[in-house]
């Protein structure tokens, strides 16, 4: 089956709220001795996401 792609469009708020929520959930996921590669992977997409027009950030969901 053809995966589609999901495109959020997201302001600084936002994107930073996301990070903020996702490092949470990757320190909590240390304490308990978990895996932390996919979340440490999925932080990376959306730092590194493409700014377009109006200051929002272009992330791409595969």
């Amino acid at each position: 089956m053809k995966e589609g792609v999901k495109v959020v469009q997201l302001d600084k708020y936002e994107h930073g709220i996301l990070i903020n929520a996702l490092n949470e959930f990757r320190n909590k996921n240390l304490k308990l001795q978990h895996e932390t590669g996919p979340i440490e992977e999925l932080m990376l997409k959306v730092i590194n996401a493409p700014e377009k027009k109006g200051f929002r950030k272009f992330i791409e969901v595969r």
